[in-house]
């Protein structure tokens, strides 16, 4: 088991270069918008163009996992984490800080379908939503060292945006590095006719090949993922991702030194509000991923769902009313309440709701459909609070609206713990 969970946090890397790639730009965007002198619609496209590569790297990631492997896909995409860090740092003007910023949102969102993919596929059932969850873990790491390295670079002057960007560089070389020591998957090596080598990657790992034979008594051949036989992981993979968005938590975290300013803390202290909410963030996430395999998916999104209502509506009337001594704590206890049930759950369920057949494109369209939310989200925030007078409060009540809409769509969702893939597979047909 424990060679197993080196495999897992070793591809789980990605996931931390995931959250420090989303993350790092909240440090940078105000920074940035004065030095290119932006206004709030093209500062909103600069901070979400890497969110907008993050659709295409989702889109394009199922095929190259599916043809050339997982790991093969994970070490291309550390050398692009490695290019957009060294790039972003270096970028002389604003049409090469766009592109290194597109390249490391390609990178994140092809890690987000094939980490978790392959994760997935050599995690035993009884703890892989532990494993899978690494990712998850592995990514609010990342934003949290985001928010501590943007705060300690803050003041290094006109350049402190190249710093905070640049020094991502050194994990992603690390990542490189360590992928050369993983496996490749055992289920992609079965069905991609590799059964010997197969075996011996799943013995290696302490488990029986009673799972990979039962591969050949199901319909493993690829096939297109819009069948209405898979209607139903569509759904539930897609309305996820979905309602995962419209809880705002991206733009909380993407927009947390400008969210604090606007309550009137000042930038000192605006860029030291981050570090409690990503470590809150990273806190949660750890509790969450310890209880998932026994609680399940649905109570963790269930019970998470009301407190982030609660607190969203706090924060939303908390801006309105100018009480902002408060607004840490709502924020802080929003965050909690998304770590310990959409951030544990979302790349979890994705990753397992699919049949092998198709498990690259669906995780991929759930990927997608994340990354799309994500990006209009992040890009409407700004345009929102910079020309509507209180947007603050209205764009916040629409996400506690959001929230209250996506606990009657949990309440359909099924309960994947402790099954194995194939066994979903069956119930879901």
């Amino acid at each position: 088991m424990s060679k197993i969970w080196k495999y897992v946090f070793i591809a789980s890397l990605g996931g931390f270069l995931f959250g420090f790639e989303t993350a790092v730009i909240s440090g940078a965007e105000r920074i940035i918008q004065e030095l290119w002198d932006l206004n709030s619609f093209w500062h909103g496209f600069t901070v979400s163009i890497s969110l907008i590569g993050t659709i295409f790297g989702a889109i394009g990631a199922a095929k190259p996992a599916q043809k050339y492997g997982r790991k093969r896909v994970l070490q291309v995409v550390a050398v692009m984490y490695l290019l957009s860090a060294i790039g972003c740092g270096l970028s002389f003007n604003w049409y090469m800080f766009l592109f290194f910023r597109l390249l490391g949102g390609i990178s994140v969102g092809v890690s987000s379908v094939v980490g978790p993919l392959y994760i997935a596929e050599i995690a035993p059932a009884k703890v892989r939503g532990r494993m899978t969850g690494m990712f998850q873990i592995m990514i609010v790491s990342g934003i949290f060292i985001a928010f501590l390295t943007n705060y300690l670079f803050a003041n290094f002057g006109d350049d402190a945006w190249r710093y905070m960007l640049g020094i991502m560089a050194i994990p992603s070389l690390l990542f490189l590095i360590l992928l050369n020591t993983i496996p490749f998957s055992p289920r992609w090596l079965w069905l991609t006719g590799k059964k010997e080598e197969a075996k011996v990657v799943f013995e290696s790992l302490g488990q029986s090949t009673t799972e990979l034979n039962s591969l050949d008594s199901q319909d493993q051949k690829e096939e297109p993922l819009f069948q209405s036989k898979y209607r139903k992981p569509i759904i539930y993979a897609v309305l996820l991702a979905v309602f995962n968005q419209l809880t705002g938590i991206n733009a909380i975290l993407y927009y947390a030194p400008r969210i604090f300013e606007m309550a009137g803390f000042s930038r000192e202290l605006a860029f030291l509000q981050p570090i409690f909410i990503g470590g809150t963030n990273l806190l949660f996430t750890l509790i969450g991923m310890s209880i998932i395999d026994k609680y399940g998916r649905k109570k963790l999104l269930l019970s998470g769902a009301v407190g982030m209502f609660i607190f969203l509506i706090l924060a939303a009337f908390g801006l309105k009313s100018g009480a902002s001594d408060f607004l840490l704590y709502y924020i802080i206890g929003f965050i909690a309440c998304f770590a310990l049930s959409q951030g544990a759950v979302i790349w979890v369920f994705i990753s397992e709701i699919f049949p092998n057949a198709v498990r690259a494109q669906g995780t991929s369209l759930g990927s997608t459909t994340h990354w799309v939310m994500a990006a209009l989200v992040s890009w409407v925030f700004p345009i929102i609070v910079e020309n509507i007078a209180g947007g603050g409060f209205y764009i916040f009540l629409f996400y506690a609206i959001m929230v209250v809409v996506s606990f009657f769509f949990i309440m359909s969702m099924p309960e994947t713990k402790g099954k194995s893939l194939e066994q979903i597979q069956e119930e879901l047909k």
